[in-house]
């Protein structure tokens, strides 16, 4: 590479001269992770309860002329056993509570983990305000919490308690630590008949990446798993066929073998233990702009170029060694996009500006390699 700079005070061109290797190397051992550290199981998910509640013993910060409120508050009191007013047709009368300032309608909301949940176990709810001004100081009262849909009138926790705004948070958003007890037994499935669906996360979801766990899974040896036996979902029709099929970059289906039928865990264990050759992401390069900070991988190339940015004027050519000003780089040689983003950091360039160099070379075609913005 050859680097001039011009000082537009005085006509002298000084030359920096750059040690810039260029040889090729022999492309380093893929990345191995473990199976566990990229996917989850089809079955373990994160699963939110919610509910709508009541919020007394705020300051004069409830809701105002709010009819559902009142509804609910009226509602409460009469299952509670408070004597309420009724109209002619025998429904309540909300006139009573209709100026309360001190409740408030919310909705309550609490997280199952992907473990699963037993009966009287413990979780932290999050509870927000719907009109009230404010939730500072209030008493949530008892609140029933069904599953993500609404047609299910199962109830799986209740709860209640003092809430608790954040410092810096919504003075209508507040949590209640360990505020809802489960009333029903929330099982975290990890099988279906056999067969477990491994689905990866999203920064690894790709067709390569599960082709590789279909090789690794059914390299396995048959002393180790077992027979196979059959498939029951279709996809695998007997003892020659795989253990183990990727569906699409997500999801990836393994027959638990016939030698771990009776103790799953013990395969399960064994398969989220197994390690994979990742695929190479050496010829990528990731850019941050709000950051500031730029990853280039090693196998990133760009074709000879010239590039004059700002005071400099830059030659990139893949002459490996010492390069001086009258050097010429043969035209059909490629240079690393790391050694030029080196330069331009050794001459003190601002990462803005390789930025924007980056963004020209790829929108000219001269970078070899992937580009993502974030």
């Amino acid at each position: 590479m050859k680097f001039h700079r011009f000082d537009c005070q005085h006509p002298v061109v000084v030359v920096v001269m750059v040690v810039a290797s260029l040889v090729a190397s022999a492309p380093a051992d893929a990345a191995s992770l473990k199976l566990g550290d990229m996917c989850r199981l089809k079955g373990q998910e994160i699963n939110t309860l919610q509910g709508l509640g009541l919020v007394v013993g705020l300051r004069g910060t409830g809701d105002n002329d709010a009819a559902p409120t009142a509804r609910a508050l009226s509602r409460m009191m009469q299952l509670m056993g408070g004597p309420m007013a009724v109209d002619s047709l025998g429904q309540l009368d909300i006139e009573d509570v209709a100026e309360a300032k001190n409740v408030a309608m919310v909705f309550v909301t609490a997280k199952i983990p992907a473990v699963g949940a037993q009966n009287g176990d413990l979780m932290d709810v999050t509870v927000n305000a719907i009109n009230a001004k404010s939730l500072e100081g209030g008493y949530l009262m008892m609140t029933p919490l069904l599953g993500p849909r609404a047609d299910n009138p199962t109830v799986y926790a209740i709860a209640q308690g003092s809430i608790r705004l954040s410092v810096d948070g919504a003075a209508t958003s507040a949590t209640i630590q360990g505020g809802a007890k489960m009333e029903a037994t929330v099982p975290a499935a990890f099988h279906d008949d056999g067969i477990i669906t491994l689905v990866l996360d999203g920064d690894f979801a790709s067709f390569d990446n599960t082709q590789r766990i279909e090789d690794e899974i059914n390299s396995l040896s048959a002393l180790t798993l077992g027979d196979s036996g059959r498939f029951s979902g279709g996809g695998f029709s007997g003892s020659d066929r795989p253990r183990a099929q990727a569906i699409d970059q997500l999801h990836v289906q393994v027959e638990i073998p016939s030698l771990y039928r009776d103790s799953p865990i013990k395969f399960i264990s064994l398969l989220l233990n197994l390690p994979i050759q990742l695929a190479s992401h050496s010829s990528r390069v990731v850019i941050n702009e709000r950051e500031g900070i730029v990853v280039i991988g090693k196998d990133v190339e760009i074709a000879p170029v010239l590039v004059t940015h700002r005071s400099l004027r830059i030659e990139a050519g893949g002459v490996a060694g010492l390069v001086g000003v009258n050097d010429k780089a043969n035209e059909n040689d490629t240079a690393k996009l790391k050694n030029l983003a080196d330069a331009l950091n050794a001459l003190d360039v601002p990462t803005s500006d390789l930025i924007a160099i980056i963004k020209t070379l790829k929108r000219k075609g001269d970078l070899y390699g992937e580009v993502v913005f974030q």
